[in-house]
């Protein structure tokens, strides 16, 4: 779950940032227990994930995780996005990542009666960790890999797998990430506005 994105493409917009971070939670038509603001960052979520899993530059850098973790792949490619996307000083300037992380967690925390009891466990511990400027470093890409290895019913393997994929990698992934996260944006950025459902 590639929270960083999901948070940065809401452009500090409260409703939408929650809707967008919940969306892994929210599940069939539950959705539309929820207003307006919170149903259009469920969508935006959910129109992030199918235009990332299906884009050409995203299928190729797949390649690089399956022969360790299988239909995986993806889940730990939007890991990396989100480690490169941290390190991204276009998008990033400074030290404005930390900021950034700050505000997310206010905005979660301020509206914690919205989100549902699945995600409130995870935002505690996204929060305390701070996962979202941990993102940076490697050694929280790691811990971000063993979090998903241990919740995978079906992954036998450790953290070490795709971890030594990124390493091997790394420069190739990050030239996926440059090419493919402008894409990204232009599409967040030309979403029509919501049909009457999600």
């Amino acid at each position: 779950m590639n929270f960083l994105a999901h948070a940065y493409l809401s452009y500090h917009q409260p409703s939408i940032t929650i809707g967008n971070m919940i969306a892994d939670f929210v599940k069939g038509k539950h959705w539309q227990d929820y207003d307006t603001g919170l149903q259009q960052g469920i969508r935006l979520h959910r129109l992030i994930d199918s235009f990332t899993d299906t884009h050409p530059v995203t299928l190729e850098a797949k390649r690089f995780f399956q022969p360790g973790c299988g239909k995986y792949s993806a889940v730990f490619i939007d890991i990396v996005y989100d480690h490169f996307l941290a390190n991204d000083t276009t998008r990033f300037p400074g030290n404005t990542l930390a900021a950034f992380a700050q505000e997310v967690y206010t905005t979660l925390k301020e509206r914690h009666y919205l989100l549902p009891v699945g995600f409130q466990e995870v935002f505690r511990y996204m929060s305390e960790q701070n996962w979202l400027l941990g993102y940076q470093h490697k050694d929280g890409i790691y811990k971000t890999f063993s979090g998903i290895v241990r919740r995978s019913r079906y992954l036998e393997v450790t953290a070490d797998v795709p971890f030594a994929a990124l390493e091997a990698n790394y420069d190739a992934l990050a030239a996926s990430y440059q090419t493919f996260f402008p894409d990204l944006v232009t599409f967040v950025q030309n979403v029509p506005p919501a049909p009457t459902s999600v």
